[in-house]
């Protein structure tokens, strides 16, 4: 089994039709029309365009391509339950499309949803079929049901009908929710470790029983839960050990060779997963491989020649690569491996000539938009390209990424924000920062910053850590390796508790501090200004007349409920300063449309002190980690004078053995102990606030207190002011 698989070797088709920039989940392999055939692949990308072709010789043999048009969205394979899944449907704005494995169109259904469908899956002759918010049902191109979402929904898919003998779909929601439906209402609710963005059918039929799907989640975590019709069951679920990307797609094959199927996984930051089940429970990783561009969509099959199983990926900028079972060197002797070697000579010396005819045709265009743009009828057109971005929360180390993939390769992205923000070092990046001084004034730059990309560079993750309390904009100029020079302004919201992150559920038994809002206010109203304080809230008000969201604090582990309806909000935290920052932005939202607070405040004395005992073991640790580093460079010149170290204590002999990996945990988290002192003054200067006591002028007296680190009598200290 496991020799077979050692023979999974990069083939990388290059005869192989690039097609535009894809979707989620836009490739699919048809099903061989024989027993020994290889199989058809088919991709719609975002021009549009509908290809399938398939290899022979090594060689791509079209079957049909479209017309361009809108772009793709979605494509799914589907026909009649227990027969070949082989005719072609796809998603175009609101509109669905059907095509036969030749290239016939045979359907065109324009759907009532309002928005472009997001999402799609197909069993037999019904259709499922997501918008952001809004999920439909259709039978025979008849509306079926309809659901409203309380969140941004990600994937659908049904149980299969013929193994559950009813109609079963699955929603997956932006809150950390799956969404189980009977017709048009709410079965049960599923509540999973990260925002899920992908959902397959376990082993590609749902398991023995038709009921397990698995999840990937946008924070990179994988699991498996059965879906029955009252509950669903937890079976395994896997982390994210090593901070890989998010999850964008999932496929079962049985790669090895050994009658069980693989979990095949995609990620954002481009890297293959495969996934054996060694053992009747949690599945192992076995091998994985990194490329450079998000991998979009992924399948297992028989594509490039017979005999031989291949994984297949497509990339966001349209490359489709495989990794194949085909060994290298065949066994059999020199004449197969000198038949090999000619067939490789030969696909090298065609690339080669391909390649020239390229950079001459490169060169002639090049000449005919330089010879056209200095003519006086000139007109300039700025080329449009796609840039795929996501701007995340990690709960991990509390800091934000920024993810910024560009369908050609990127020349520069210049950083700009109006609110204060550290920038972390990112292993993956490679490209060149360079920072610019900001102003001093009130309402300039707080950051500038300038990446420099290396040839070929198409996805770049950037990180950057905020403070809470200080909002504002960051944005990101991006600025692609074409001609003319063009430029993309991306911008994404640094809100006033930027570090909090949904949560299903929080501790009552925390000491709580409250804060209670009343006014002439509309549900709508007081919803804006709820996503205008903290991340991940849907932008749709949500249903009915109240709602309540909690959040957990990823930087302290405080936590924050929120409830409020039309005139009425109220909010509890074990964190003082988190109720301040909402007591002022709210206020503040309110004035500017001249709508009238009353205000009301609860504070809990107790959580003052519970707060202090959370921050306390963090600044504890930042405190000697920067003493360790401050002392490398005396221990390193003394060793070098001494010769030795034996002398030394143990205590210093280890911090020199680990210094390299304290300093580059010390680089990795610039300021982070300066972050530490300015909360606990922040959580000071508020406690004596909400008694309308100013303590500013004790902060330096704080301040000398925080360095020595005495937890007893920084709480003491508290108390006493």
């Amino acid at each position: 089994m496991y020799c077979r698989f050692l023979a999974l070797n990069n083939f990388m088709y290059t005869s192989l039709p690039q097609v535009g920039v894809t979707a989620q989940k836009t490739m699919r392999l048809l099903p061989a029309s024989g027993k020994k055939a290889t199989q058809k692949v088919v991709v719609g990308d975002q021009d549009g365009v509908v290809t399938c072709f398939g290899i022979k010789k090594g060689e791509a043999v079209p079957v049909f391509k479209t017309l361009p048009g809108q772009k793709i969205s979605r494509l799914e394979l589907g026909g009649a339950l227990n027969t070949p899944q082989e005719k072609i449907f796809v998603a175009i704005g609101s509109e669905v499309r059907g095509f036969t494995k030749r290239g016939k169109q045979f359907l065109s259904f324009e759907t009532n949803l309002t928005e472009s469908i997001k999402a799609m899956y197909i069993s037999g002759a019904d259709l499922f079929l997501c918008a952001s918010y809004i999920y439909n049902h259709y039978c025979d191109c008849k509306d079926q049901h309809y659901f409203l979402s309380g969140d941004k929904i990600n994937d659908v898919l049904c149980l299969p009908v013929d193994k559950v003998n009813c109609i079963t779909p699955v929603l997956a929601c932006q809150d950390r929710v799956l969404r189980v439906l009977q017709g048009s209402d709410l079965l049960y609710e599923v509540e999973v470790p990260g925002p899920p963005t992908v959902l397959a059918l376990s082993n590609g039929n749902g398991g023995d029983s038709g009921e397990e799907i698995v999840y990937g989640t946008s924070d990179g975590k994988l699991g498996l839960t059965q879906i029955t019709g009252t509950k669903a069951i937890p079976k395994w679920e896997i982390g994210n050990e090593k901070k890989r990307g998010g999850i964008l797609c999932i496929d079962s094959f049985d790669i090895l060779g050994d009658g069980v199927k693989e979990l095949l996984v995609g990620r954002d930051d481009g890297m293959i997963e495969i996934y054996n089940f060694e053992s009747a429970d949690d599945p192992v990783l076995r091998h994985d491989y990194a490329l450079s561009e998000s991998i979009a969509s992924i399948q297992g099959g028989c594509v490039g020649k017979d005999g031989y199983d291949e994984i297949l990926a497509a990339t966001y900028s349209g490359w489709l690569t495989g990794l194949t079972t085909e060994p290298v060197h065949r066994e059999g002797g020199s004449g197969e491996e000198l038949k090999l070697s000619q067939e490789m000579q030969s696909k090298i010396s065609s690339l080669r000539n391909e390649l020239e005819q390229l950079q001459i045709k490169v060169l002639q265009e090049r000449e005919k938009y330089q010879q056209s743009s200095q003519s006086s009828t000139a007109v300039s057109s700025v080329p449009a390209f796609s840039v795929n971005d996501k701007f995340t929360l990690n709960k991990d180390d509390a800091s934000y990424s920024l993810i910024l993939e560009v369908q050609t390769a990127i020349d520069n992205v210049l950083v700009q924000s109006d609110a204060p923000l550290d920038l972390l070092d990112v292993d993956k990046n490679s490209a060149v920062v360079s920072f610019s001084s900001c102003d001093s004034e009130p309402n300039s730059n707080f950051l500038l910053a300038t990446y420099r990309c290396q040839a070929n560079t198409t996805r770049l993750e950037l990180k950057v850590r905020s403070i809470e309390g200080q909002y504002g904009t960051l944005q990101a100029y991006v600025t692609p390796r074409i001609q003319p020079k063009t430029c993309q302004v991306h911008q994404y919201q640094i809100k006033p508790l930027s570090l909090h992150q949904r949560t299903h559920s929080i501790d009552q038994d925390r000491p709580m501090n409250t804060l209670m809002l009343k006014g002439q206010f509309s549900f709508a109203e007081i919803h804006s200004w709820i996503v205008f304080c903290l991340p991940e809230v849907p932008e749709k008000t949500p249903a009915g007349e109240c709602i309540t969201f909690y959040f957990q604090n990823t930087f302290l582990g405080t936590q924050l409920e929120t409830t409020y309806r039309k005139g009425e909000g109220y909010f509890k935290s074990d964190n003082i300063s988190t109720i301040s920052i909402l007591k002022d932005v709210l206020s503040k939202e309110a004035t500017k449309r001249k709508i009238n607070l009353k205000i009301s405040y609860d504070v809990n004395e107790e959580s003052v002190r519970h707060t202090l005992k959370l921050i306390h073991p963090k600044l504890e640790y930042q405190q000697l980690l920067a003493k360790k580093v401050h002392l490398i460079d005396a221990l390193r010149e003394l060793q070098v004078h001494e010769g030795n170290v034996d002398f030394l204590l143990p205590k210093y002999r280890s911090i020199l053995e680990e210094a390299d990996q304290l300093l580059e945990e010390y680089k990795r988290q610039p300021a982070h102990l300066e972050r530490l002192y300015g909360m606990i003054t922040d959580l000071f200067i508020d406690k004596f606030k909400f008694k309308g006591t100013n303590v500013k002028t004790k902060v330096p007296l704080l301040l000398e207190i925080l360095d020595g680190c005495d937890q007893d009598g920084l709480i003491a200290f508290f108390d006493a002011a």
